[in-house]
């Protein structure tokens, strides 16, 4: 596979060696490759839980096993993900990439055929498993793909988009299937389009030369998936257990102390599985930060206001998805701009935190929402500030996360930034979660709660103070950005992962 690269001493150039190779518009249908994976694996974290009423009243499961439906699959995704990319790495990007579609495929075909809830679970850690390959391989195929400055700022402006819009667009896609069809759709639908990927990465992609003396780093991937999996179970506890319980506390203790072990194994392998010198990078630690708190933030939006929109106000499961479409629209259009225009002329340093400011703005707004809001007037405007916000944060912080890693890490990079969005999503979720029963059950102390306008006004003291707190997430992100990301734009580091045609 040829490879292009120059030496310049601060800007790098990209000039192909004479090659018969496809022209450059070929890059863009593997973009367009890699978004159809992408968005199948993102929107299937939300896609599902519009239709868990329905799969519940189906097949006869508890309250309390609901929520295993949605962790399971985090679980397996988020634990997995570390070693997935450095599969992809070591044994092939292609290969990589088009098992994880056909797996992924087959596993969500399984949970939309499921007979009973523990053949759901055991459908949705499958999907979380084969996701965790499919993932850091998309993405380190994009990273390297994409490497003259214009192109992989258009290519991220488009990935980010996907990456940050997912959500939303698996709410209202999940409210069609399960209005219009059947909660199981919400499943089958992701084989349609497993195969479209597929057969696209099957025509277009090229399969690399693999080092075949490279190893997989056993004691780095037990330490890791371990850490990662009692970090996500005890964030996941914190929603049916209080947090001073030992199976919510002890978990978490148990995580950190596995990381602690598998950062400090790190200096120490012969090939490690995340070399430290991926995140030493201060543009690409911030990155990996950002990340992190957008993930948690984000479920600010759709997790509580899809329970407003559908509880308090009474939409519909398509209504509720389509009131999303407007902060898609500004997150698209955002990422476009910060991706293509701000970052390569101004840096990373003025436009993430601006985004993050941008986006704490947007949640504040929200926490003035009540029963007599409308839409145009009251929901629809934070949104739109909401993904503003998010789009000059999600694309750049995804791009800038995996720039200049060496070509041998760009799995494990991507892999990284992957795992920052699902833990981040995780911690986001249960903290919030929390945080809103609280506000509930303080707000009706005192109170009847037989009274439907006290429950109503109880949900509304939990929605603000979600709101508040995913505020108070992005206000952070805004500091932490500000002190970490270095001045200026970003400067091509020319022994980074070169072009690759293909």
């Amino acid at each position: 596979m040829p490879q292009t690269s120059t030496d310049g001493p601060s800007t790098a150039t990209v000039s192909p060696l004479p090659s018969p190779d496809p022209s450059p518009r070929h890059r863009w249908w593997i973009l367009a490759v890699i978004g159809v994976a992408q968005l199948m694996v993102v929107l299937d974290a939300t896609i599902v839980n519009i239709a868990l009423p329905s799969a519940q009243k189906d097949l006869g499961f508890s309250d309390g096993d609901r929520q295993w439906v949605v962790t399971a699959y985090a679980l397996a995704f988020g634990s997995l993900l570390l070693l997935g990319g450095r599969i992809a790495d070591l044994f092939g990007r292609k290969i990589t990439f088009l098992v994880g579609l056909v797996g992924f495929a087959g596993m969500s075909a399984l949970g939309g055929a499921a007979a009973s809830f523990e053949m759901l679970v055991v459908a949705r850690a499958g999907q979380g498993l084969f996701g965790a390959l499919l993932a850091p391989a998309a993405l380190s195929l994009l990273t390297t793909t994409f490497t003259d400055a214009k192109e992989r700022a258009r290519a991220f402006a488009v990935y980010g988009a996907i990456a940050g819009a997912g959500g939303a667009i698996g709410l209202l896609l999940g409210g069609v299937l399960t209005e219009y069809l059947d909660w199981r759709w919400t499943l089958y639908v992701n084989v349609a389009f497993a195969t479209i990927a597929f057969v696209g990465g099957v025509l277009l992609l090229q399969r690399a030369v693999r080092d075949k003396s490279a190893k997989i780093d056993i004691p780095g991937a037990i330490l890791v998936g371990s850490g990662l999996f009692c970090i996500v179970y005890g964030f996941s506890n914190a929603e049916s257990h209080d947090w001073s319980s030992v199976q919510t506390w002890g978990f978490l203790v148990a995580g950190a102390a596995l990381l602690a072990a598998f950062t400090r194994w790190q200096t120490k392998a012969a090939h490690p599985l995340l070399p430290l010198r991926v995140l030493l990078d201060r543009n690409r630690g911030a990155s990996f930060i950002s990340v992190l708190i957008i993930g948690a933030g984000m479920f600010g939006v759709f997790l509580f206001l899809t329970y407003y929109l559908q509880q308090s106000l009474g939409y519909t499961p398509v209504k509720t998805g389509l009131a999303f479409l407007p902060m898609i629209a500004g997150l698209m259009v955002a990422s476009t701009l910060a991706t293509t225009v701000l970052i390569p002329r101004i840096g990373p340093k003025p436009v993430i935190p601006l985004g993050m400011g941008i986006a704490a703005a947007g949640m504040i707004w929200l926490t003035g929402l009540d029963l007599n809001s409308t839409y145009a007037a009251h929901i629809m405007p934070p949104l739109i500030i909401a993904g503003i916000g998010m789009g000059l944060i999600m694309a750049p912080a995804m791009s800038l996360a995996t720039d200049g890693v060496a070509t041998e890490d760009a799995g494990v990079a991507s892999a990284a930034v992957n795992t920052m969005q699902q833990v981040g999503g995780s911690i986001g979720t249960a903290l919030l979660n929390t945080l809103f029963s609280s506000a509930v059950t303080n707000y009706i102390d005192g109170k009847n709660p037989k009274d439907p306008m006290v429950m109503a006004q109880a949900s509304l003291e939990g929605y603000s103070t979600a709101y508040w707190w995913s505020a108070v997430f992005f206000a952070a992100g805004l500091i932490i950005t500000v002190l970490l990301y270095r001045r200026g734009a970003p400067v091509h580091n020319p022994d980074a992962a070169p072009v690759v045609h293909m």
